[in-house]
């Protein structure tokens, strides 16, 4: 550490530093409205996560006036399997309140800048400083005031931690720009798969095309054929919605036929979802299993799947099998855990991995049917939530090999498919690529990050 750089407790550099609180009657007391309730599940070390993000009313609201959040706040898990994971949120979701799962550490901007602290916070030293506390003789993994209060810092210059910040944040702005440029991505991708696999805009508009036109009526009270049905589900303003080729559409029916599923377009089957691929369960890792990080393959669980390979990872050497290899690329479905935080489909980018039990591997005959897989399962992911919900224990649930049997979906001709595949292969493809790029300036950061904290690289040897 610099001669210029000092070492103080927290609670010297900081105003506000407390945990929030629930309103009266727990999580069915969220009534809506404009003010944010942020749990622990919107905590994490790489930045704020929208998803299943609350709201409460103004009543509500005020009653926890004292637990608001400010602009600039960092927010740090402090009890259960989250613990120690830490964040600041956007402008955009305040106002907000936390519930008692999460502190406020509130930096006096004159002493303490707060992405710096938040930078500091989510360094692998002190991730493991805090892991540690938390630990501690309690059966529960938990932070208290004191422990937060008590934690030691280093403090550069207030300028340096200003250059520290704009460093990293440069890198994190950079993978935040890449993960709303996916969104965006992904949104369209989606919109062309519920257009032509779950509305069926194609086989509708070939009907449109396909009726005869109202003749007028010699009594001038209108056709006869104005009081025909209009196709099943069809909607005002599908022709301006929907546009194809003509060579695309040609590859569409203009009728439906019925099926367990209801009308689905002819020529097409309903299908259990377990037949559109593969699904391949991981292993299950004993504590004999394990070894140094470095040493064999990581252990993917979900864990990694949403956060990428930590210094929390596990490592084995275990010959578990080739078919329990997951590499960058793969498609792979989170099939056990939380329903508002796992039962989802990833495209793992980290590597070569050991595949964990809760995770099913999804191979696919071709990358035009993995794709395809891979948006069925995001639409289809209200269904599967709720069927996992429906065998939740302990606030956990999952789906089997035996719901993917029992769930039906309407599976398209081949022709269609490669269709769909020319349309969304650019897109998917984009998205992937931002998706690396994102891991590999994580990459970056994470290396920069220890070196520029202990003053052993200077903000003045970057070359920006």
């Amino acid at each position: 550490m610099r001669g210029d750089w000092r070492v103080l407790q927290l609670r010297a550099a900081c105003s506000k530093i407390g945990s929030g609180a629930t309103p009266r009657g727990g999580k069915e007391a969220y009534k809506g409205g404009d003010t944010s309730l942020i749990r622990s599940q919107n905590v994490y070390n790489e930045g704020f996560h929208r998803d299943g993000l609350v709201y409460i009313d103004d009543d509500q609201s005020t009653e926890l006036r004292n637990v608001e959040v400010k602009e600039n706040d960092v927010l740090l898990n402090i009890t259960g399997d989250s613990v120690a994971r830490c964040c600041q949120v956007a402008v955009d979701v305040l106002p907000a309140r936390v519930n008692q799962h999460v502190a406020i550490i509130r930096p006096e901007p004159a002493a303490l800048d707060a992405r710096f602290l938040r930078y500091v916070l989510v360094s692998h030293e002190y991730q493991s400083r805090l892991l540690a506390l938390a630990s501690a003789g309690a059966t529960r993994p938990a932070l208290t005031k004191a422990m937060i209060e008590e934690l030691e810092i280093p403090l550069p210059p207030l300028s340096e931690q200003k250059a520290i910040a704009a460093v990293l944040g440069a890198l994190d702005d950079k993978i935040e720009l890449n993960r709303r440029m996916n969104a965006t991505l992904e949104a369209m991708a989606r919109a062309l798969f519920q257009s032509w696999f779950i509305d069926f805009d194609p086989v509708r508009a070939n009907m449109d095309r396909n009726q005869p036109s109202p003749q007028p009526s010699p009594t001038g009270r209108g056709s006869e054929n104005d009081n025909l049905p209009s196709p099943p589900g069809r909607r005002a303003g599908d022709e301006e919605r929907f546009a194809l080729d003509p060579d695309i559409a040609a590859l569409f029916p203009d009728s439906f036929q019925d099926s367990e599923l209801g009308h689905i377009p002819k020529g097409w089957k309903a299908i259990p979802l377990y037949e559109t691929a593969q699904w391949v369960n991981g292993a299950a890792f004993k504590n004999e299993d394990f070894c140094a990080a470095g040493e064999g393959l990581p252990v993917i669980k979900i864990a990694e799947l949403k956060d990428g390979i930590s210094s929390q990872t596990k490592w084995s050497k275990r010959d578990a099998g080739p078919d329990k290899i997951i590499d960058t690329r793969d498609l792979v479905y989170s099939w056990s855990g939380s329903p508002d935080t796992s039962l989802e489909a990833f495209l793992w980018s980290g590597g070569r991995g050991l595949l964990n039990q809760h995770i099913f591997k999804v191979i696919s005959a071709t990358e035009a049917e993995k794709r395809f897989v891979y948006y069925l399962l995001q639409y289809l992911r209200p269904v599967l939530v709720e069927t996992a919900r429906n065998k939740q224990t302990t606030g956990l649930g999952h789906v089997t090999i035996a719901d993917l049997k029992r769930l039906l979906v309407c599976m398209p001709k081949k022709a269609v498919l490669a269709a769909f595949d020319q349309n969304v292969a650019p897109i998917f493809d984009k998205a992937f690529s931002n998706t690396l790029e994102s891991r590999t300036l994580a990459t970056m950061r994470d290396a920069l990050l220890p070196k520029l904290l202990s003053g052993d690289l200077s903000t003045a040897n970057i070359d920006n």
